[in-house]
């Protein structure tokens, strides 16, 4: 992981002594509301539908024990609503048919960053402080600004990794931080990097994607991909570098951003992204971002050109743990433990084979640990299970973890040969579900019960398929199913890149979910990456879980062997799907 510098520790500690003051003066009526807004933003402070929700940074998703332990006290110490506002809160969902609203609990983003949804803006100092005492903070995590950029799960340690992304991610990070040209875009802006052959990173939904490639010559640099995005207008992004020497990355980044910001609309939000910019100009912005690159650099001097020496400093920090204490096993000799241990428990087999993952270091292996379960929302961790997950993390994982882009955990630094004691801790708390990328391992955001923009609830929803769906049996017989949902079109459930996607509209003042099918987010399972269909008017909430039976059950029957519903989606086409959604519907009484 990156070690903060005392430079950059200052910086943090002094940004949350700042917004301390800023906060103060706008409890004593010395800053308007209008004057506030913007500060709070700027470190990670929204005002939802009842209650302010922070968002907390965790760069590329990489997280240690000492900062999940900070979030556990976050949640168990703050993360508790007033009581008149939790009663309002319960009342109004109530009336839509909620019964449980999660509090003193982490939120895992898809954005691989962490929320709150319940802290009072009165101890949102304290909490920005205890925050700095681990070197984390809610900076670039809103606004219009560069976002978290993000990376693949497995980086630094997948077996099909070209180069490692993270210490670019790293670099990247720290020359955005409060970029002044890049703080007030037309809209917010996100950039995702792999180093792999294939992209778990999504890199293709998002504003930015950087591959990390090698050229015939054997030299290292970037795949450079701009204009994608969900949201209103699902665009996938187009190549505008096939190649880019991986020291101008971020000259060519300025170049992107600058003409954009000059370019981009600031009339209509909804419009004002860079998506609809390259959709609307095409060659023509390419060429501006290509000429705007060689004045940087011809004219400017590169400024942001990253030196060897920059580069080796940050990438010092991404280096393999110690493991203390574990003897290093004969691969072969490891292989047949595993085998023997998982013929005599057939449910560490299962996991075995569904949550964990090969290693660069043929001792080790990565290990996801599942935040899908009954009764909690996907994602969601309580102050207990943050302080159990850090035990684990320093126990088991050199005191690393990642959150993933599913809204998982991984432990990328786990011994073979303490996977079972591993397994059996983690079942124990309730983390060692078997489901890594089936259909109850699914993305959802946390919709109507808390934001303001959601049109719909997602977590009901989400909640009554994994309720249907729990037989790991049949979970295994249906396969390698992505389901996303989204309570609202800004797609913060990333429902276009779904095999299944759920979209919250609002029809007549009620819930109703559209349902899209064949999306894609670009990995080797789904494809390249594409926005799913609908297949037709939107489903009540009571439809959506005979819906989503009637779906699958259809997959099930036109499947061909080993085919996996993505592909049986493509080969088929819709109708049969519509068919059989259509039939559950339920009649509407005269």
């Amino acid at each position: 992981m990156y070690q903060y510098t005392d430079f950059d520790r200052q910086f943090v500690r002094l940004r949350a002594d700042q917004f301390r003051d800023q906060l103060e003066r706008w409890q004593a009526g010395k800053l308007s509301e209008d004057d506030f807004r913007p500060l709070r933003l700027q470190n990670g402070w929204y005002v939802q539908r009842y209650a302010p929700m922070l968002r907390v940074a965790v760069p590329y998703g990489e997280i240690a024990s000492c900062q999940l332990r900070v979030l556990a006290t976050i949640a168990r110490d703050y993360d508790t609503p007033e009581a008149a506002v939790f009663q309002e809160a319960m009342t109004g969902q109530g009336k839509l048919g909620t019964t449980f609203l999660p509090k003193n609990c982490a939120h895992f983003t898809t954005r691989t960053n962490v929320q709150f949804n319940w802290i009072p803006l009165s101890k949102a100092a304290d909490v920005m402080d205890l925050l700095a005492s681990v070197d984390m903070h809610g900076i670039q995590t809103s606004g219009n600004c560069i976002r978290n950029t993000t990376t693949d799960a497995l980086a630094g340690i997948a077996v099909d990794e070209v180069l490692d992304p993270r210490p670019y991610a790293e670099i990247i990070r720290q020359w955005t931080t409060l970029h002044p040209e890049f703080a007030f875009l037309p809209r917010k802006f996100k950039i995702a990097i792999t180093g792999a052959t294939e992209d778990r990173a999504a890199s293709a939904w998002h504003d930015v994607g950087l591959q990390l490639v090698k050229n015939a010559a054997g030299e290292v640099g970037f795949k450079v991909s701009v204009g994608g995005g969900m949201g209103r207008t699902p665009i996938t992004s187009s190549v505008i570098r096939e190649f880019l020497p991986w020291n101008q990355i971020m000259n060519y980044i300025e170049a992107i951003v600058r003409v954009y910001n000059e370019q981009g609309r600031r009339d209509n939000k909804y419009k004002a992204r860079i998506k609809i910019l390259v959709k609307a100009e095409g060659q023509s912005y390419f060429d501006a971002v290509e000429e705007e690159f060689r004045q940087i650099v011809e004219i400017d001097g590169g400024p942001h050109t990253i030196p060897q020496a920059e580069l080796d400093r940050v990438a010092a920090c991404f280096v393999p743990p110690v493991l203390a204490d574990v003897p290093a096993v004969d691969p072969a000799t490891l292989s047949q433990q595993l085998q023997t241990q998982a013929a005599e428990h057939p449910a560490f087999g299962r996991w075995l084979a569904r949550n964990v993952h090969a290693h660069q270091n043929p001792q080790l292996r990565a290990v996801t640990l599942s935040f899908k379960r009954v009764g909690q929302a996907p994602g969601d961790a309580t102050a207990d299970q943050l302080d159990a997950l850090a035990a684990l993390v320093d126990k088991y994982s050199a005191g690393e973890a990642r959150v993933t882009h599913d809204q998982n955990v991984l432990l990328p630094w786990v011994h073979g040969s303490q996977l079972f004691a591993l397994w059996q801790e983690a079942k124990a708390l309730g983390l060692a579900s078997a489901n890594v990328q089936l259909l109850t391992d699914m993305i959802a955001c946390p919709g109507g019960d808390f934001c303001a923009l959601a049109n719909a609830r997602s977590l009901p929803i989400a909640e009554a398929i994994t309720q249907r769906y729990q037989d790991l049996d049949e979970l295994d017989d249906i396969g390698e199913i992505d389901l996303h949902i989204s309570g609202c079109i800004n797609s913060c459930g990333h429902h276009h890149s779904g095999h299944i996607g759920i979209l919250g509209v609002d029809k007549d003042g009620k819930e109703w979910y559209q349902i899209t099918l064949g999306g894609s987010d670009g990995s080797h399972l789904s494809g390249a990456a594409v926005a799913g269909k609908v297949i037709g008017p939107s489903f009540s909430a009571a439809e959506v879980p005979d819906v989503m039976e009637a779906i699958l059950t259809t997959y099930r029957d036109q499947r061909q062997p080993n085919e996996h519903f993505v592909d049986t989606v493509r080969r088929i086409g819709l109708d049969a799907f519509k068919q059989a959604a259509n039939a559950v519907r339920i009649p509407v009484a005269a």
